[in-house]
């Protein structure tokens, strides 16, 4: 499955939440991660996640699609991440 994980969380956890995340996905730019994903890294990220938040406090979004083919992204302005060099 492919996901994209928007996030608005408290200064105090972003930087957890971000480093986190930068293990299974691409960071695409500020609170913005994407990339593919097995079921079972996904609920695996979604279980850590709840952890690290606080749920009265914090947002977190997961779009899922089938496939990267299924997703189209147009980007007007800069891109931050560059797939260009990712080995």
């Amino acid at each position: 499955m492919y996901v994209i994980i928007v996030y608005d969380v408290r200064e105090k956890r972003v930087a957890k939440v971000c480093q986190f995340l930068r293990q299974y996905l691409n960071w695409i730019q500020n609170s913005v991660f994407e990339g593919e994903l097995t079921k079972a890294e996904y609920y695996a990220i979604r279980k850590e996640i709840e952890k690290i938040i606080d749920e009265n406090e914090d947002s977190i979004i997961f779009y899922i699609f089938r496939s990267k083919e299924a997703m189209k992204r147009e980007t007007i302005g800069i891109t931050k991440a560059d797939f260009g060099h990712v080995i």
